[in-house]
């Protein structure tokens, strides 16, 4: 691998960090959302930008009224899609928040855990 080749390798990972997160695309592959990211299943975000995605989510109903307003209808379509982009993007975050509140099943049974499932056994033989 010549030097530039691996400059060029590194630059990727740089160019990667976006103003809302992160891009997950892989090296070498190119980008079909150009600058409307918030589109990208491949777009990682983080908790820290909910607040600005809801600023989109909301720019986002103004421009929706203001494109009815004016019958522009193929910007309708266009500013729905990425709306409904930037509400899976919230639910992603707030899953991912939850998942990381909630308690986890590492697989050691406690003795409630034990008892339960004796309980449904006898229930089951019976």
């Amino acid at each position: 691998m010549t030097d530039e080749e691996w400059q060029e390798f590194l630059g990727h990972f740089e160019r990667r960090k976006l103003a809302l997160g992160q891009c997950g695309r892989a090296y070498g592959s190119s980008c079909a959302h150009e600058h409307a990211c918030v589109r990208c299943p491949v777009l990682i975000v983080g908790p820290g930008e909910r607040p600005r995605l809801g600023e989109i989510r909301e720019n986002l109903h103004a421009r929706i009224t203001e494109a009815e307003r004016e019958g522009w209808l193929g910007d309708v379509e266009q500013l729905a899609v990425s709306l409904a982009a930037t509400d899976d993007k919230i639910s992603q975050i707030d899953a991912n928040e939850r998942r990381k509140s909630s308690p986890v099943f590492l697989g050691t049974p406690s003795f409630s855990h034990l008892a339960v499932r004796e309980a449904e056994n006898r229930d089951k033989k019976d």
